[in-house]
């Protein structure tokens, strides 16, 4: 890029996305905004019905907008998958840059590393003895890659990401800042008198086209591998334990801890702060709700919420008699002074009747 703003007339927008255009196709836009702040020379976006009413109300120059949206104020490219549109949009406005190759001075890199002559190796960067770092990888400063680890083709470690001794990391995997993959799997012997450790000999294989958030730490096996299949997202501040295995184009998300020797299928997503016990086992397709505790096997397909976590339905039913607790203890005494007073009377009524007979 020539360092100018990129700027796209709404013709050539329409004709990049595949959307029909209500409009004038020599509009010019030169940028993304959201509904609430976009400007005349801005296009933004409605992606999801609840925000219709904002739309109305939105300044933008244009809307990005399902087929079946009606009713903005401004000249609208229409598509069947506006979501998949916005992806392709803002890469047009905000295109990658590529890292010029080449080995930064202040780099160590140690002398039978092999890094690839397009691989980009930023500021004080670090890579270990036997290390492989892939074309056109890029290694962000003060990224550590440790003895015998690999690097695939057009990976990303942003800066400060740390990837441990014999790691294996695919191709087009992004690893975002403070990131550690291979650290020791939490695992101890108590002998009656300390915790020993257990070597954690094991690896790590990240699988091609995985992302892994800011600060979120995968464990290497005890024996083994822990395994991330290809396409899979994981969000900041996620912690996977030991010997886990997590199935392809599964979403994880912020905060969630996955205990050591659990398997998770094909595409499961966990919701924020989801705990999942050790030696769990999630079918193919699991959805589970922010907060859940999982300590039990989850059949594949199923949806579960709460802690435990249970089918959705359920848990919801549980959640509505919650509410009403206050309301149910009130009529459950009122129900109990009732019955007292009734046995009370009954008593009086029984004793006077043998206080009459005696007499």
């Amino acid at each position: 890029m020539d360092g100018r703003p990129a700027s796209f007339t709404l013709g050539e927008l329409a004709a990049a996305l595949g959307a029909t255009l209500d409009g004038d196709p020599c509009r010019v836009v030169t940028g993304v905004a959201p509904l609430e702040t976009a400007g005349p020379d801005q296009i933004t976006f409605l992606t999801d019905p609840r925000y219709r009413e904002a739309a109305r109300t939105s300044r933008a120059g244009a809307f990005l907008a399902a087929a079946d949206a009606s009713g903005l104020p401004a000249p609208t490219l229409r598509c069947a998958s506006p979501h998949q549109a916005l992806v392709q949009l803002l890469t047009m406005f905000h295109p990658s840059t590529a890292a010029p190759p080449g080995i930064d001075r202040s780099a160590v890199v140690a002398a039978d590393a092999r890094v690839d002559p397009n691989a980009s190796i930023g500021p004080l960067a670090v890579v270990e003895s036997g290390a492989v770092i892939g074309p056109r990888a890029r290694l962000y400063a003060l990224a550590y890659v440790g003895a015998g680890a690999e690097i695939g083709e057009d990976s990303i470690l942003y800066p400060h990401v740390t990837v441990r001794d014999g790691v294996r990391i695919g191709r087009r995997v992004i690893i975002h800042a403070g990131a550690v993959i291979g650290a020791d799997g939490f695992g101890y012997a108590f002998d009656g008198a300390a915790h020993r450790k257990i070597p954690q000999v094991g690896g790590v294989v990240i699988e091609d086209d995985v992302e892994i958030g800011a600060n979120s730490t995968i464990d290497r096996a005890t024996l083994g591998d822990t395994i991330v299949r290809r396409g899979t997202k994981i969000d900041n501040l996620v912690q996977i334990g030991h010997n886990v295995e997590i199935g392809e184009h599964s979403i994880i998300v912020a905060q969630v801890g996955i205990s050591g020797s659990s398997r998770l299928g094909r595409g499961v997503v966990l919701g924020g702060q989801v705990g999942v016990a050790d030696h769990v086992t999630l079918g193919d397709g699991v959805k589970v709700g922010a907060q859940s505790g999982v300590h039990a096997d989850i059949p594949s397909g199923e949806t579960r919420l709460g802690t435990p976590a249970r089918p959705i339905t359920q848990t919801k039913r549980i959640l509505l008699t919650e509410a009403r607790l206050p309301e149910l203890a009130r009529r459950l005494s009122s129900l109990e002074r009732r019955v007292q007073r009734l046995e009370g009377g009954t008593a009086a009524s029984a004793g006077g009747s043998t206080d009459d007979g005696g007499a």
